[in-house]
């Protein structure tokens, strides 16, 4: 694999932006009226519920200070949240490699692979975060299913809690991180610590998409297992992705 030349990329220290965050919100809550933002928290749900003039009830509570957080909860408890799914159409990348090599060869080890194990190798993809590019995660999840893997696809903007346990329900081999956002150095080891924490350490996690090669040994240090990226071979990727899976199960 070739390698890059070096970015000069202006590196954030993500966990400390949080803090500072987090720390100017509690001192909002701690300044305020609670009780009259509460109430206006509680008018604009009845709005939401009853009909009424949403924008003004809005306006109302950010200036009693509630957060965005909050006022956005009070009007999910009425609309609920959207999901935002990723939909993706089977047999397009199969049909653009018909009568390739390569691509037949990693097929065969595929159905090799379900013979041997009594199931398909099966892959969560995920977009985490405030990242909805989710062209590169369809373009995956359709080859991979074209390939033979079982291929699940969660929907935008999951945190890694959610991601993690829907890899546990789906019981998947591998979790495939779609990154274009520029969130995998905290997403990434967050979503390894909540499978650990939940007795799942051993679904596999992999990255790719926009990553810079200067963080991929981070990355690998925090246990993502293999990175691809941007002109990644899907057929070679499917097979290194296979490999590490039968070495995971010994």
């Amino acid at each position: 694999k070739g390698q890059e030349d070096p970015i000069d990329i202006r590196d954030i220290d993500n966990g400390a932006v949080r803090g500072a965050q987090v720390a100017r919100l509690a001192s909002v809550r701690a300044g305020r009226d609670e009780a009259r933002c509460q109430a206006a928290l509680v008018e604009l749900t009845r709005r939401a519920a009853e009909g009424g003039n949403l924008l003004d009830a809005a306006v109302e509570a950010a200036r009693a200070r509630a957060t965005v957080g909050e006022i956005s909860i009070a009007m999910e408890k009425v609309f609920g949240r959207h999901r935002a799914e990723v939909k993706t159409l089977a047999g397009v990348y199969g049909a653009a490699y018909e009568g390739d090599a390569g691509f037949e060869a990693i097929q065969r080890d595929v159905e090799a692979f379900a013979e041997a194990e009594g199931r398909r190798p099966r892959m969560l993809v995920v977009k985490m975060g405030q990242d909805g590019h989710d062209r590169g995660a369809k373009v995956i999840a359709t080859a991979f299913a074209d390939i033979g893997f079982d291929v699940d696809v969660g929907p935008l903007f999951q945190t890694p809690e959610e991601a993690a346990q829907d890899a546990i329900d789906n019981d998947v081999h591998v979790i495939g991180i779609s990154s274009q956002a520029a969130g995998h150095k905290t997403l990434a080891p967050r979503l390894i610590e909540v499978l650990k924490e939940r007795g799942a350490g051993d679904i596999l996690v992999i990255c790719g998409g926009v990553i810079p090669q200067q963080d991929y040994d981070f990355l690998k240090g925090a246990g993502v297992k293999a990175i691809f990226g941007p002109g990644t071979n899907i057929p070679a990727a499917a097979k290194e992705i296979l490999d590490l899976i039968r070495a995971a199960r010994g």
